[in-house]
Order: C-alpha cells, then sequence, then structure tokens
C-alpha cells in the first residue's frame, strides 16, 4: 500500500458518520449488513448513508453485494489489516535506543 492509499482510507474513516457505518460493518462479521439495517440503527436519511457508503466502497475498505433487491454491506478485513499494518509496521522504527548510563 502506498502513501496516497493509505491517505484516502484513513481520510474515509475521518469523518464520525463513515466511521460510525464502518465500525458497524466490523462488528457484523462476514454476513455483513443490509442498508436499511444500517439506516435504521444509525438513524440518518438514505441519501445522507448512499455518501458515506460510496466514501468507503471507493476507497476499498467495504464491499457491497446485491441479493434481490437488499443491498448488504461488509467490512473488507483484509484491507483493514492492510491500512492498519500500513501504521504499525514501522512503529518505532526510527527510535533512538536507551544510551547506557
Amino acid at each position: 500500500m502506498d502513501l496516497d492509499q493509505a491517505a484516502a482510507r484513513l481520510e474515509a474513516l475521518g469523518h464520525a458518520t463513515r466511521l460510525a457505518v464502518y465500525r458497524l460493518l466490523v462488528r457484523a462479521g462476514g454476513e455483513g449488513m443490509a442498508v436499511g439495517d444500517i439506516q435504521e440503527r444509525l438513524g440518518i436519511p438514505l441519501s445522507t448513508l448512499s455518501h458515506h457508503l460510496r466514501k468507503l466502497v471507493l476507497t476499498g475498505l467495504v464491499t457491497q453485494e446485491r441479493r434481490a433487491t437488499t443491498l448488504i454491506c461488509r467490512a473488507d478485513y483484509a484491507v483493514m489489516d492492510q491500512t492498519l499494518g500500513f501504521l504499525a509496521k514501522e512503529c518505532c522504527a526510527d527510535a533512538k535506543g536507551l544510551s547506557a548510563a
């Protein structure tokens, strides 16, 4: 993952509503959640939810699958792991060692 891709994903999660949607989907597991259920849980207008879901889908954080008339949304756990790993993989890489006293 490159810096721009990580920045886009983190920007998408930087909005309170999108973060709330994403947390719901992460908690839902592999089954995901129907858009209507997300809307009901968060109490936001469908047009607002659609806008925020689009941003999450465009950055790869969320996938969608149509089942008849229902749109199921799922967190993409591999993408989540990549994004978190991007932040964690270089943790303390430039830290100075403790000098002997």
